[in-house]
């Protein structure tokens, strides 16, 4: 069985939550909550409460694992920064905002079986489409 959240318009950058996804992604839900509560990233916060919210939805379930933890981008801010440009002028940027999808499965064997599986067809693929001297 599969239970997800979806938490939209997160008021920090995609690169920035990545970088604390990337750290927390091959944990269980609990151990990257644990994880997550004494990292040291503003990121660390807002992926905490989606991973909440996630486990919530899943109830009592006993051996979750994640099977998908997405960071996308989600609207963009056309802002200006004045006094940058020189000659009273502003430069623009752009404020990003994120969106996460974070997707348990109580189905830790199979999607554990699956990885495996998948990686290890690439490093066939890797091993085959070298050059041979």
């Amino acid at each position: 069985m599969e239970y997800s959240t979806n938490q939209k318009n997160i008021q920090s950058s995609p690169r920035k939550l990545r970088l604390v996804a990337d750290m927390i992604r091959k944990m269980s839900p609990y151990q990257a909550l644990e994880t997550l509560q004494f990292t040291n990233k503003a990121a660390a916060l807002p992926l905490a409460k989606a991973i909440k919210t996630a486990v919530a939805n899943a109830g009592k379930v006993e051996n979750l694992a994640f099977k998908k933890l997405e960071i996308n981008e989600g609207s963009k801010l056309k802002r200006y920064r004045p006094g940058t440009a020189g000659r009273g002028r502003g430069r623009p940027y752009k404020r990003r905002w994120s969106n996460i999808k974070v997707v348990l499965t109580d189905d830790v064997i199979e999607s554990r079986v699956k990885n495996l599986e998948s990686s290890k067809k690439t490093e066939k693929k890797e091993e085959t489409s070298g050059t041979k001297d």
